[in-house]
């Protein structure tokens, strides 16, 4: 996990739940930076983002490493180990891979790595639509937790968060990331 660092500290308090909010175009911009980087010499790249979130972040990482021609999105619902535990969410997008798979370098981008589920399942559904020569995976916050053996290739920071807590993106209509912490509902 090349050049983590912790959290930044919130900068101030969103105004829904009342919950600290993070610097996460800061966060963004250490993230694209080591994509840009890392990248580099790679051949056949594409950009797939996991909804909702990771897509966010790959559409902008596409816009920004002009890469909008080979950008995709997947919805692992379906994919997921846990799809019979946890049923369906009313939210469930359809995927979008409008490239060759095949011999492709896949940036696979989340927002939140946790358990490695979601991981996981997106691997699972990007093999459906080809072979591709490598995958790489970057996400904007790893907060620890892994039930898989998956690692982040690239990641913007590295949190711990109780298990009743959760980080979530927000996207404003600018475009604008927000980085919050919500407690599950009990």
């Amino acid at each position: 996990m090349p050049n983590s660092t912790d959290l930044p500290p919130a900068t101030d308090r969103s105004p829904d739940a009342d919950a600290p909010r993070y610097d996460a175009e800061a966060l963004y911009r250490a993230l694209l930076q080591q994509v840009a980087a890392g990248l580099a010499d790679a051949s056949e790249v594409a950009i797939v983002g996991i909804h909702s979130g990771g897509a966010w972040l790959a559409e902008r990482l596409a816009h920004d490493l002009q890469l909008t021609k080979r950008l995709g999105c997947i919805d692992v619902s379906f994919y997921r180990d846990d799809f019979a535990e946890k049923g369906l969410r009313f939210d469930v997008k359809p995927s979008q891979i409008g490239f060759v798979v095949d011999g492709a370098t896949i940036l696979l981008v989340d927002d939140v790595l946790y358990t490695g589920r979601t991981t996981r399942a997106a691997i699972n559904e990007l093999f459906d639509y080809g072979r591709p020569a490598k995958i790489l995976l970057a996400a904007l916050v790893d907060r620890g937790g892994r039930q898989l053996p998956i690692a982040a290739d690239f990641v913007a920071a590295s949190v711990t968060l109780p298990e009743a807590q959760a980080l979530v993106l927000g996207r404003a209509d600018d475009g604008q990331f927000t980085l919050t912490i919500d407690d599950y509902d009990a």
